[in-house]
């Protein structure tokens, strides 16, 4: 699932006109990064939710959606906008696209500039053997989130680093790229009714933050080139700074 959701508040006047997810670095939509990298990596059933000028996202991928390499997709859109006048927040997104889910699903922000990202099949075989709810990238903080959101403390029960709230003197920023099992959403962690359909706004973090505190959350550092485009500046500077 590709979060496209949002207003974009600090990205206008560019988002007045555009979604943010459709404003283009070095020569493409943000967006379409993406799409293109999971169909590279194996995944071609998408889904995206929409709000803001939702309507130009089906638009931009049309009613054959091709990857760069010309391979079919199948995208199917969760239209938050149009059922309840504006976007439901991360998890009220989610829960709300449950429906066109897999028990197991990837979650990415469509505003994030990840070119070199794989989206490994063998992460995702790890990630459901794990029994875990969600498996997170956590990248170096950037200068605008000096303070991070998240620790990394070893886990025992895994070969791989354990996620662990407050616990760590080092803490990174969540990179918005992460897996996830369909049951975070829903009850006794999630109290919003499958499928939403009340339009119920509802943020990520308390559910993921229930989780790490039962040890169901676990987590690795991505150390790729990464960057979260949220203004105007920080796309500027993408678009005049080539891929070394």
């Amino acid at each position: 699932m590709v979060l496209a959701a949002g207003r974009g508040e600090r990205m206008r006047p560019l988002t007045d006109a555009t979604p943010k997810p459709l404003l283009h670095v070095r020569g493409k939509p943000l967006l379409q990064w993406h799409v293109d990298a999971l169909a590279r990596d194996g995944f071609t059933n998408i889904v995206i939710n929409t709000a803001w000028l939702g309507e130009q996202i089906p638009a931009h991928f049309g009613l054959q959606p091709l990857s760069d390499l010309r391979q079919p997709l199948s995208i199917s859109y969760s239209h938050e906008g149009l059922d309840f006048g504006g976007a439901l927040e991360t998890a009220g997104g989610i829960v709300r696209a449950l429906p066109l889910l897999s028990d197991v699903f990837w979650v990415l922000a469509g505003d994030v500039f990840a070119p070199d990202f794989v989206f490994s099949p063998a992460a995702v075989q790890r990630f459901v053997a794990s029994g875990k709810l969600a498996h997170l990238w956590l990248v170096p903080n950037p200068a605008h989130n000096p303070k991070g959101d998240f620790g990394l403390t070893p886990d025992p029960t895994t070969p791989g680093p354990q996620l662990a709230v407050n616990q760590a003197d080092i803490k990174y920023t969540y990179s918005t790229i992460g897996l996830y099992r369909r049951e975070l959403f829903e009850p006794p962690w999630c109290d919003v009714l499958t499928g939403n359909p009340q339009g119920v706004k509802t943020a990520l973090a308390p559910l993921l933050r229930r989780a790490m505190d039962n040890q169901l959350i676990s987590a690795e550092l991505y150390l790729g080139a990464w960057t979260d485009v949220g203004t105007p500046e920080r796309l500027a500077q993408l678009n005049q700074t080539e891929p070394s």
